[in-house]
């Protein structure tokens, strides 16, 4: 009997050995681009000790897998061009067919990054003309995980084509698109992007480690699962709000959160439109009521009335006086919700939403003029403070709820694979802390450049126009945020692309996401394809005084200053004395400088210019059409000093 249980044994061993097949790591596809001129790493999983062959083109390689089951070839320099074949071979056969040689680039970041072409300005003209089969986009699954992934979902390499490019992303297609015109190469574009992402999720662990200003932050942070964190983060979420709420949840009660005549006196306030992250709610994803008491008269009752929203982070039921008047599923879909005469009345009324928030930020966002009650021809404000409550807490870790979830599973994986360089467009979700960026932005480009072990191109889109809050007097986070990204040029081979003016002051994603790309396109093909040209705008060099006036002189000026609408003036400068108050500032351009001044400020000692998060009036720009970067000569204290990353502490 043990004879034949061991022989049976033997037999379930030599099967399942049997089974195990030569895997190739999830980057590797049909359609897919290799990067030219380097070494190209391929590898991927096997039986220990199985040899692999690895054939490409002209070349064939041989290796074995580790005592792990790890194998690795680095095939040799490829000139860019195909289509060709690789083809793996141990105990089966792994075929990857129509791939091409060209230049490959990383796309990351957040919702801007994100933003597919379908979604951006003019898609019924360029989606149509989108012929560019040697173009491929992949766009690697939103993951999370607490510990490094070896592969990621996908659907794989695409190739560009009418049908298929609506859901690239908007800014790397455009980029792709204006390099293969001037290059004439394959492109390869990977799309790792997540809106609403902070930047503090796509630095690895070992990055922290490394840093004086996150290593005690990382100390906190247990080596433990996603189960074993989702676990912590109930446990300390729902505490943490039955505290702001002064209340446990109670699902009795929800069903009457809509009605007229429910007592919401007692719930916490939150200001809308803005995310509940930077709020007391503070890093939520979950189910949440907000409501609002609204007064109209007997006159206005006689009009048409809708609700105008500019914005709900994710999806929302709206509920006036208990009856249910839109339903909206979308992030990013602006709200128009007409209310029937019949369920209102004179005097008070109430507007709930129940707000389903997926991941990412939470609430009412945008223009805070873009929210309100439309009667007729007047309105009716409705930003300002709402009433609050939890139903509740989804049972998932948000990605933004721990440091280093998206690195660990949707860029470790690509590691080793060979490509040119990244382009960068994220900070929204970090401007509360932009002080911290200006250490936590290096960080993640020496991270990555530790990873590959090679100081890559790295190229970034500075924050768009955008109405917010704040300005030189009050405080501007947007601002000191675009500062914090124009200081991270100091690191080698970088550089930023200024959007000032393409964006849109009332939408947080602009939808010129060509000119974007374009530009971020023009800087590869200076600076890396020795297509010579302008491709940045003037940066600040020096301020001096004369005779009571300000002197600003710039480096990069281009072929020379000029305004964008042909003013006299320029716009867009302030001005401040010893008292640090900023008055706004006649300037003009005088001999390749701009000469500022105030009649407020007979001394001046500092100036900013385009520091506020609607910058779009600013027309100083260079007479090659880039806009002259936002900056301040002063160094006093920022608003956002004080503020940096943390996260419940799971130990």
């Amino acid at each position: 009997m043990r004879k034949a249980n061991f022989f049976l044994l033997v037999v379930v061993l030599k099967c399942f050995s049997i089974e195990a097949k030569v895997t190739i790591a999830s980057i590797f596809s049909d359609n897919m681009v290799l990067q030219r001129n380097v070494q190209i790493p391929v590898w991927g999983s096997a039986d220990a000790n199985e040899k692999i062959t690895v054939q490409f083109h002209n070349q064939t390689q041989t290796t074995k897998a580790d005592k792990n089951g790890k194998w690795m070839v680095r095939l040799q320099n490829e000139n860019a061009g195909g289509p060709f074949t690789l083809k793996i071979t141990g105990k089966n056969t792994i075929q990857i067919n129509n791939v091409l040689v060209g230049e490959v680039w990383i796309c990351s970041g957040q919702s801007n990054m994100e933003w597919s072409v379908g979604q951006s300005d003019n898609p019924e003209i360029e989606i149509p003309k989108a012929n560019y089969p040697a173009i491929r986009h992949i766009k690697i699954d939103r993951q999370i995980n607490s510990y490094p992934n070896a592969n990621f979902l996908s659907k794989g390499w695409e190739i560009c084509s009418p049908k298929t490019v609506a859901n690239f992303t908007g800014i790397g297609y455009f980029f792709a698109q204006k390099l293969q015109n001037e290059v004439n190469v394959p492109i390869g574009i990977i799309n790792a992007s997540w809106g609403g992402t902070n930047i503090e999720t796509w630095i690895s662990r070992e990055g922290f480690e490394s840093s004086d200003e996150f290593k005690e932050m990382i100390s906190e942070m247990s080596k433990i699962d996603l189960d074993a964190l989702l676990k912590i983060k109930m446990e300390i979420a729902q505490s943490r709000i039955e505290t702001i709420q002064k209340s446990p949840f109670s699902a009795e009660k929800v069903s009457f959160f809509k009605e007229m005549s429910f007592d919401d006196s007692h719930w916490p306030e939150l200001y809308q439109p803005k995310a509940w992250e930077e709020q007391s709610l503070g890093n939520f994803d979950g189910i949440v009521w907000i409501r609002k008491h609204f007064s109209i008269s007997k006159e206005q009752l006689n009009n048409t009335i809708f609700i105008e929203i500019p914005a709900i982070d994710d999806n929302d039921i709206t509920y006036v006086n208990g009856t249910q008047v839109g339903k909206t599923d979308g992030w990013d879909v602006k709200r128009n919700y007409s209310v029937p005469n019949s369920i209102l009345k004179e005097g008070d009324n109430v507007i709930a939403i129940r707000i389903v928030d997926t991941g990412g930020g939470g609430g009412i966002y945008g223009n805070s003029d873009a929210l309100k009650l439309r009667i007729g021809i007047s309105e009716i404000s409705l930003s300002g403070t709402w009433k609050f409550q939890v139903e509740s807490i989804r049972n998932s870790v948000n990605e933004n709820e721990f440091p280093s979830l998206c690195y660990n599973a949707m860029i470790h994986p690509l590691i080793p694979f060979a490509f040119n360089g990244v382009l960068w467009y994220q900070g929204e979700s970090n401007a509360s802390r932009a002080y911290q960026y200006q250490k936590a932005f290096p960080l993640l480009i020496n991270d990555w450049r530790t990873k590959w072990a090679t100081d890559f191109p790295f190229y970034f889109v500075q924050l768009a126009t955008f109405k917010t809050n704040g300005n030189s007097n009050e405080g501007c986070d947007w601002a000191e945020l675009r500062e914090a990204q124009a200081k991270t040029l100091s690191l080698k081979n970088t550089a930023m692309v200024v959007t000032t003016d393409v964006g849109n002051p009332n939408d947080i994603h602009p939808r010129n996401k060509k000119e974007v790309g374009n530009r971020l396109a023009a800087n590869a093909l200076n600076n890396l394809y020795n297509k010579k040209q302008i491709c940045t705008g003037p940066t600040f060099s020096s301020f001096k005084t004369e005779n009571e006036k300000a002197v600003i002189t710039f480096e990069n000026l281009g072929s020379g200053l000029k305004t964008n609408d042909n003013a006299n003036s320029v716009l867009g400068f302030e001005i401040a004395g010893d008292d640090q108050v900023f008055y706004k500032a006649k300037a003009k351009i005088v001999n390749g400088r701009v000469v500022v001044s105030s009649d407020e400020v007979a001394n001046p000692v500092a100036v900013r210019f385009g520091w506020i998060g609607d910058a779009s009036a600013c027309n100083l720009f260079n007479n090659e059409g880039f806009p002259v970067v936002p900056f301040r000569t002063d160094n006093w204290t920022l608003s956002t000093e004080k503020l940096k990353y943390s996260f419940i502490t799971p130990k």
